[in-house]
């Protein structure tokens, strides 16, 4: 086959902070398939077509991209961030293993990307210094129940974590919950980041101690980092750094 299907990973907002990998892949592109607000981020140029899609297709546009590359088309599929952390490579593997065999013999690459976490985590120092994991707490694609039962279990096992998509119109309660269960877990001030559009000219930051956390603080553009039992501030006029320091006692 003469097509490929590259899985391409924007970054957090900032053109900057999009990789030369990923800028030399839509180059090529004959076609780019994503999120309208992704999309919208590519410039249009003469041959290249731009397949803007709404959020809860991803199946169908994965689907739509792997139809082209088999046609022959270079296409590039677009997700913020790292297209392999919530994103849209995993949709278009799970399209690829239901899909014809014939699309198993494409060309298909995953082109890594800058994630929310790590950029809002670099803004911040380091919070995520130690051991962390990241928690999508959107219940469109898993039971609220196993939402509430993996940030428990993170937050018993100290890790730092890493919240992806915290509140929305849809859900605006749901952060409420995960903050109780974080105090009733954690019993302690550790810090809590809010990181709102992160590299782009509406970014602010925001640390204040878990017992004085709001859901309120918090909207789909913001990464909530909370720390460990070990995650400190270093306070200097410049602003406050947060890291959690690499070894444990």
């Amino acid at each position: 086959m003469t097509g490929w299907l590259a899985i391409a990973g924007l970054g957090p907002g900032d053109e900057a902070l999009v990789t030369p990998e990923v800028t030399a892949a839509l180059a090529e592109a004959t076609d780019v398939i994503g999120y309208i607000p992704y999309v919208a981020r590519v410039t249009p140029r003469v041959g290249l077509t731009l397949h803007a899609t709404d959020n809860r297709v991803e199946l169908s546009r994965a689907a739509h991209a792997l139809h082209l590359a088999a046609k022959g088309h270079r296409v590039v599929v677009v997700s913020s961030g790292d297209p392999g952390v919530f994103a849209m490579a995993a949709a278009v593997f799970e399209a690829l293993e239901a899909g014809p065999l014939e699309w198993r013999d494409l060309d298909i690459r995953v082109l890594p990307g800058i994630t929310a976490m790590l950029a809002a985590s670099a803004r911040a120092g380091a919070p995520l210094g130690h051991d962390f994991c990241a928690i999508n707490l959107s219940d469109n694609l898993k039971p609220w129940s196993v939402i509430e039962r993996r940030v428990r279990l993170a937050a018993e096992a100290d890790f730092a974590i890493a919240f992806y998509n915290p509140r929305s119109k849809a859900r605006p309660d749901g952060l409420i919950r995960i903050l109780d269960i974080l105090r009733e877990t954690c019993r302690d001030d550790r810090p809590v980041l809010f990181a709102r559009a992160v590299s782009t000219p509406e970014e602010t930051l925001r640390i204040v101690p878990l017992t004085e956390a709001r859901a309120d603080m918090a909207d789909m553009r913001t990464m909530i980092i909370v720390g460990s039992s070990l995650t400190r501030i270093i306070e200097r006029p410049a602003g406050p750094i947060l890291y959690t320091p690499r070894s444990a006692p």
